[in-house]
């Protein structure tokens, strides 16, 4: 377990909890707030830098699992996986900001790195 301040161990876990914004601006607040940490906070601590990054990345990708669920329910089995994967989502987010709460790094399943 790292040690961090409890500054860095909020910004981080924020970071996380802002992926539920998808629920209030679909396929754009999810990617926005760890964005924006990433990009302000992420320059003063490389722990809130890590998990704004596992943040962002997890929610781009999911909004790429959506748009392709999206048109599976063209073949009826959007249907299923669109619920599953927002169910899996806040399960995720939950499981990630208790790990960064606790000073623990977490990486997401099913996250495509696309920030580096």
């Amino acid at each position: 377990m790292e040690s961090m301040d409890r500054d860095s161990r909020t910004w981080a876990l924020v970071s996380h909890l802002s992926g539920l914004a998808f629920f209030v601006f679909p396929f754009v607040g999810n990617i926005v707030g760890p964005l924006v940490i990433y990009l302000i906070k992420g320059e003063t601590s490389d722990y809130v830098k890590r998990h704004a990054k596992e943040s962002l990345n997890f929610q781009i990708s999911i909004d790429i699992y959506l748009m392709i669920s999206g048109l599976l329910a063209f073949a009826l089995i959007g249907f299923v996986t669109t619920p599953a994967l927002m169910l899996f989502d806040i399960i995720v987010i939950i499981i990630a900001t208790i790990r960064a709460n606790d000073g623990e790094h977490y990486g997401y399943p099913l996250a495509i790195r696309f920030v580096k």
